[in-house]
């Protein structure tokens, strides 16, 4: 099966006779190559992949790339998973230098260290990213220049080169390990997509280039431990790769992280706030908060008085008496940009645009936010509608308060756990919401667990400069045993499937004594109505003396009884496994996932470990990752898969019509399915006729419960 199908494209035109391809076979890569270099002289061998793929990159004519992919030793690749971008101002003193962490000074500069940046490709070119770059490849042109994709190549990307830049810019802006070699993988081409296979593809190239750390700031929405790319980030783990990922951008409902931060081996990210400045609007009478969300590329909301409100509309007619005023305008139809010109056309002071459905929303002003010089900020469908009612119609003026804050969660942070294995994710975080960085042609603020991951991933390469001999479990151990955990607006402490360990300190990573190997305690699933689980905690001493530890034993609660060890020893550079055991008495927990944090203490330090178990049966997503299209080259055929984290005893998927909704055919019906990926091929003749549908997929359990979800689905004859 092709994979990583990539047209060329000359002028901005795609050059239909002409296919960069990533092919999977079968037996040893290497004489596929000298094969093809014999019998097919007119296409390129560009690479071979032998360490996480069995893989060969070919460029060629389409005809022959397509009789060299109908060879019987061509084999069945990995399941073809689009993946896209998870779409350095006070955050990097912020983490590198807090007033509350070591007096001792931060003498780490990431002299030294390799670090990869698996992306969209980089701006190799920008003044602050020269010094750092070393090279890299582009696994979606197969050439050495991982440059982002250029307006005249598609849908032009930059997220790469800012992702870049929080790791390792060393100019105007400074990343947070500057010295580092950077080294660019373009595994996402035009808009930001590409591959599941480009992607191991790229990560097979970082580890044979020798990367110490590796930055993955992708990833998909199926909530698996199983999924090929994870299964890829785990190899390259064990041939000594320290590997961050991105947690993803669903929150902030659990079950949201998706591979490959799914693994159990790499440090997978979520988002938190760094130091911030926040505007809200305020009504002393009514004492009404309500909170406002900068769209991007807007300028600052600097308001420092009253100011009346009036109402705007969707944005569809002229808006009277705007002058001097904050316009209130309803989501909808017109584009934010034109509906923030037409207020500053109409003399206003700032535009509020409100969400057309439940929830707050973010949004930009695109390339043309820079001509509008007024403050647009985006509001939650019941905020706006109660601005509507009390301020608007009643002719109120509303004042701008401001509020300073800091370790907060991005709300559109991802959340665990992970389905199967019930792993605590994400492992830690690090600020991700309002970052300003380097992208083509200059400077962006981007927000998103894409840009906590480079913080992580830069804070590792600090630590692996400050102990080049330590193993990738070393370095995510100290990262993740000197995290921070952090609480909510009220002191709440945040839920362990939210943060992990907490906030990222890299100080305390770096002068450690301590590595807690593994410790966020996953229990798994009970089913009984009494469980004894026991958890293997692995503590190595990294210092030159014997040191001395001890459990807290945590407030009782209802069926929950922990039995920790006495107070124990560990000599100078020894590590010792240490059991917890915790009995629980199903029947008097609730159903679901039960969670909170255990402490271990060692002098002055306290280690705070957050521990999860399923009790009995979780909500989680039973459906995920749903795809159906014509197989390559293969005469009409259509090749389907989805991920079932539960299995199934039976799944139907029905054809309706995507206007109408009327029924018109079932497409498939399988029986006693294993938990984890389903996949198929459907002849051309049994699919049906072309057009647009949705696809109500149906699964029933072993216990004879049903699920369904809807996917549109297109179905075209060659």
């Amino acid at each position: 099966m092709i994979v990583g199908l990539t047209p060329i494209k000359v002028n901005g035109q795609i050059e239909s006779d002409e296919l960069s391809v990533i092919v999977e076979v079968d037996g040893d890569p290497y004489q596929h190559k000298a094969y093809i270099e014999d019998h097919h002289p007119f296409v390129e061998v560009v690479e071979v992949y032998d360490t996480l793929l069995n893989a060969i990159a070919i460029k060629g004519n389409r005809q022959d790339i397509e009789e060299i992919t109908l060879m019987e030793d061509i084999e069945k690749t990995y399941p073809v998973r689009t993946y896209h971008t998870t779409n350095v101002n006070t955050s990097i003193p912020f983490l590198k230098d807090p007033a509350n962490q070591l007096d001792k000074p931060l003498a780490y500069n990431g002299e030294g260290v390799k670090v990869g940046v698996i992306d969209t490709g980089v701006d190799f070119h920008h003044p602050d990213l020269t010094s750092s770059y070393e090279g890299g490849y582009d696994l979606v042109d197969l050439d050495k220049e991982p440059m982002e994709t250029l307006p005249e190549q598609g849908q032009p990307t930059l997220h790469g080169t800012h992702v870049s830049g929080i790791i390792a810019a060393n100019g105007n802006m400074k990343g947070i390990a500057p010295e580092a070699d950077l080294y660019g993988y373009r595994a996402l081409g035009p808009g930001g997509m590409g591959t599941s296979v480009q992607v191991i593809a790229a990560l097979e190239r970082a580890v044979n280039d020798g990367m110490d750390v590796v930055n993955m700031s992708l990833g998909n929405s199926v909530n698996g431990p199983d999924w090929p790319t994870t299964v890829a980030v785990n190899k390259a783990i064990e041939k000594g790769v320290t590997v961050v990922i991105a947690n993803g951008n669903a929150g902030p409902n659990n079950w949201t992280v998706g591979s490959p931060a799914t693994s159990d081996k790499a440090i997978s990210v979520g988002a938190s706030t760094p130091p911030l400045t926040y505007p809200y609007l305020f009504d002393s009478f009514t004492d009404k908060k309500i909170p406002l969300q900068t769209l991007m590329d807007s300028v600052p909301w600097s308001l420092q008085r009253k100011y009346p409100i009036v109402y705007g509309g969707i944005g569809e007619k002229e808006i009277n008496d705007a002058k001097g005023k904050i316009v209130l305008m309803k989501r909808g139809k017109i584009p934010f940009e034109e509906k923030a010109r037409k207020a500053e056309e109409a003399g206003a002071i700032a535009v509020l645009i409100y969400n057309n459905e439940k929830g707050p929303f973010q949004g930009g002003l695109n390339d043309k936010g820079d001509e509008i010089t007024i403050p647009v900020a985006s509001l939650s469908k019941k905020d706006g509608e109660w601005l509507l009612e009390h301020m608007v119609q009643k002719n109120k003026w509303m004042a701008t308060e401001y509020e300073t804050t800091e370790d907060k969660m991005a709300q559109f942070s991802s959340r665990g756990p992970v389905t199967i294995s019930w792993d605590i994710k994400p492992e830690i975080v690090a600020p991700g919401a309002a970052i300003n960085s380097t992208v083509p042609g200059g400077y962006q603020e981007l927000q998103g667990t894409s840009m906590a991951a480079p913080h992580v991933a830069g804070g590792a390469v600090l630590v692996k400069q400050a102990h080049p001999n330590w193993t990738p479990e070393q370095v995510k151990g100290a990262l993740l045993t000197t995290a921070m955990p952090i609480s909510d607006e009220k002191g709440n402490r945040y839920e362990p499937i939210d943060q992990g360990m907490g906030r990222m300190q890299i100080k305390k990573a770096i002068h450690t004594d301590t590595i807690l190997h593994n410790p966020l305690l996953s229990l798994g699933k009970l089913t009984k109505l009494k469980e004894d689980v026991t958890y293997k905690l692995e503590i190595e001493n990294v210092s030159d003396e014997t040191k001395a530890y001890h459990f807290e034993l945590p407030e009782q609660e209802k069926g929950l009884r922990w039995h920790f060890p006495k107070t124990f020893t560990i000599a100078a550079k020894q590590t010792k496994t240490v059991p917890i055991t915790l009995e629980v008495t199903t029947s008097q927990r609730k159903k679901g996932l039960n969670q909170g944090w255990v402490t271990l203490r060692s002098d002055e330090t306290s280690y705070e470990l957050p521990y999860l178990f399923v009790n009995k049966e979780a909500n989680f997503p039973r459906i995920m990752g749903f795809e159906f299209g014509l197989q390559a080259f293969s005469d009409g055929k259509y090749e389907y898969r989805l991920y079932l984290p539960g299995g199934a005893k039976g799944l139907t998927v029905d054809l309706y019509d995507a206007k109408t909704l009327q029924f018109k055919r079932t497409l498939l019906q399988l029986e006693e399915l294993k938990k984890g990926l389903t996949e198929g091929v459907i002849e051309g003749r049994k699919v049906g006729d072309s057009g647009s549908y949705l696809a109500n997929i149906t699964i029933v359990t072993e216990n004879g419960e049903t699920y369904y979800q809807q996917v549109p689905v297109k179905i075209m004859s060659d």
